[in-house]
């Protein structure tokens, strides 16, 4: 498996992408030298690419000091291999009046928190359709890339009719971040094949579902809600929709036959999975320090067999769900999966 995938021409990331999410404080108060010390072991162990967004706490400017100390310890050029991808993600609270000046203005902090001149990938999101300003919104993302502050336009969890939309507007997107893993798989509902037809890739999280894709659930008795954390809950709601807990407990076991094989944990097998599915660029993993930097480094030398492939798939054609298109069941903000989300993180900012 090639470590590296070029997303645009010119423009090469790492197949396994270093999440920023775990460093917001959500997990727990965050050393921020530390941090910075743990992002640029992930470098150096290959993962040279790494994800963000304006509404993770802190991450942006943690990212920034990162990319500052490689610049003054290894040179303008070293700093240069490390590629960030920041997500837009404009409060609910604004859909309905959101203008130029409020997107501006974002991708403006973004560059000051990341200390660089251009964003490598701008990932827009929006909460409600009913609003239907996010046309103009990647419209004027659009003219940030032709102004050189912007390298390259992505969405995050759109689904099918609303690319569709958006192709048809011009934007010039390059890739969907989503929620993608062998518990989920909504992409494969109509967005696949759209995004192949315009050369649109996959940015996946939520490949090792929050941690319940890993070892330490193997032979587990099903846990009570509510969980320790918000992200716990989210895939446990998926869990349930996949097809329960038994027939998740035979997909880790299936999980564990093919990683014993190989030599690599659960989640390391999780992970390679997705990679293999048409139209993924990358994997977006968390770690919480360099030991699980080092280990998420190893997802890009597996390569699956097909025995590996039929087991898992056995497992996987037993699934019930999740049904519908893309992040369809997290918008519906009444139901189980959307009444978890937290929908205004930007402060209303101007």
């Amino acid at each position: 498996m090639s470590k590296t995938y070029e997303l645009t021409p010119g423009y090469t990331i790492s197949r396994v992408i270093r999440g920023g999410w775990q460093l917001a404080g959500g997990h727990g108060e965050i050393d921020r030298g530390q941090a910075v010390t743990d992002l640029i072991a992930a470098f150096d162990a290959g993962i040279r690419t790494y994800d963000c967004a304006d509404i993770y706490t802190g991450v942006e400017e943690l990212i920034g000091e990162a990319r500052q100390r490689l610049q003054d310890e290894r040179g303008a050029d070293v700093a240069a291999q490390m590629h960030v991808h920041t997500k837009l993600v404009p409060d609910l609270e604004r859909l309905a009046d959101i203008n130029r000046d409020y997107i501006r203005g974002i991708v403006e902090q973004s560059l000051r928190r990341l200390k660089t001149e251009r964003l490598d990938l701008v990932q827009f999101h929006w909460w409600d359709y009913a609003h239907t300003g996010y046309i103009d919104a990647l419209g004027w993302l659009a003219e940030m890339r032709a102004e050189g502050k912007v390298r390259n336009v992505g969405t995050t969890n759109f689904d099918s009719p609303r690319i569709r939309q958006m192709l048809d507007a011009g934007i010039p997107l390059v890739s969907q971040q989503l929620q993608y893993s062998v518990l989920d798989q909504r992409p494969l509902n109509g967005l696949a094949e759209l995004a192949a037809k315009n050369g649109i890739k996959f940015l996946c999280y939520g490949s090792v579902a929050g941690g319940f894709l890993s070892d330490r659930w193997l032979g587990q008795p099903e846990p009570d809600m509510p969980l320790e954390n918000r992200s716990l809950v989210k895939y446990k709601l998926i869990i349930d929709d996949f097809g329960g807990w038994d027939l998740f407990q035979s997909l880790l076991r299936a999980l564990k036959s093919v990683g014993d094989r190989h030599g690599a944990d659960i989640a390391t097998i999780a992970s390679a999975w997705v990679l293999e599915q048409p139209l993924v660029a990358a994997v977006i993993v968390g770690a919480r320090n360099q030991a699980h930097a080092l280990a998420n480094a190893k997802i890009m030398d597996l390569e699956l067999t097909e025995q590996d492939r039929r087991e898992i798939a056995a497992i996987v054609g037993e699934s019930k769900g999740p049904l519908g298109d893309v992040y369809t069941l997290e918008r519906d903000r009444t139901g189980r999966h959307g009444s978890i989300m937290h929908y205004n993180l930007n402060d209303g900012r101007t």
